[in-house]
Formats: C-alpha cells, structure tokens, sequence
C-alpha cells in the first residue's frame, strides 16, 4: 500500500469513527472470542482474503509477545494477510512502515496484548473501534484497524515495562491460542 493508499485508508476511517455507529469496548472470556470474530465477519461480509490480521508486539518481551505469537501461527496456517510475526515483528520500531503493507479494501483487526486490573488478567478486550498501541506505557503511536482485540495479559501498576518483561509466557501462550483457535473457526481456510 502507497501513502495515498494510507491516506485514504485513513480518510476513510476518520469518516467511520464520525458516523453514528454503536461504539463498544467489551471485556470477554476466550471463549467468545468466536462469537465476536462472527459479528464482524457477518456484518463485512469477511473471507480470510479480505481480512488482515496485525499482530502488534515483540519477541523480547514475554508480555507483549502475544501478537508475534499470534502472527506467526496465521502466517504457518496460510492466512495471506498476516503483519507481524515472531520473524518479523511490527512493533513502536516500525510500526508506520508496517501499515504501508495493509493492502487496500481490506478489513484490518488489531491484536495486541494489554495490561489491566488484575480481575481482568486472563480476559480480552475487544471493540469495533482501532487500537491504540503504546497507550499503556505512554506511547504515541498510530491508531491501528478496524477492530481490535487486545489481551489482558497481566495487571497493570507503576513499572510497566517491568510486568511485561516479567508476566508468565505460559499465560501469554494461552491466549495466543485462543485467539489463533478463534480466527481458524471463523475464517476457515
């Protein structure tokens, strides 16, 4: 995708977010992560040729590994649109030039792992609204898709840097499954 092809890509999504459309960030359980992959794919009309999946995220950090994860088992299962790998991740870095590959008039759904209260550690949240990676360590970074799902993969405190370095791979790796369970059961290849 050129820079005009993004630049219409971002009109386009300014004039989305100014319609009156019923915007909505829920927290779910893994397993509605189906139900909510669904919804989209009913409402676009979606196949795994129209859909990209970007999977925000580092291999240097078991906390924010998630979307490599992600990204690396789309990719190995044959989605043809997969930004985001452990090979090649799409992080702060390069984030901007990442969004340039989104190719054009496909839907793009945001993956990203999050912190958040610790009564929430284990759930998703997911919303029909982008992503705004680096929030949550105070990062000014590009809005990122159409929908987002964004696991919360620890609780948030004082040294985030820290509790991403530091939450459990093995709770990361579980939720990476489930989303990766979800997207090949709704989009089937």
């Amino acid at each position: 995708m050129d820079k005009d092809d993004f630049q219409g890509r971002v009109m386009k999504l300014e004039e989305e977010l100014s319609e009156p459309k019923e915007r909505y960030w829920k927290k779910i359980k893994g397993d509605r992560l189906s139900s909510f992959l669904q919804s989209i794919a009913d409402e676009k009309r979606l196949t795994p040729l129209s859909v990209v999946f970007v999977c925000i995220g580092t291999d240097r950090s078991s906390g924010d590994s998630l979307g490599p994860l992600v990204g690396t088992v789309l990719q190995e299962a044959g989605y043809p649109h997969v930004i985001g790998t452990l090979e090649s991740p799409c992080d702060a870095s390069n984030l901007c030039k990442r969004l340039l590959e989104i190719p054009a008039q496909c839907t793009v759904i945001a993956i990203d792992a999050c912190l958040g209260q610790p009564m929430s550690v284990g759930l998703f949240q997911v919303s029909n609204q982008p992503l705004f990676p680096g929030k949550s360590v105070g990062k000014v970074l590009p809005i990122v898709g159409d929908y987002t799902i964004a696991a919360i993969v620890n609780a948030d405190g004082p040294k985030r840097y820290s509790i991403l370095q530091t939450t459990s791979l093995n709770k990361v790796l579980k939720m990476s499954k489930e989303i990766t369970d979800a997207v090949r059961e709704v989009f089937r290849l």
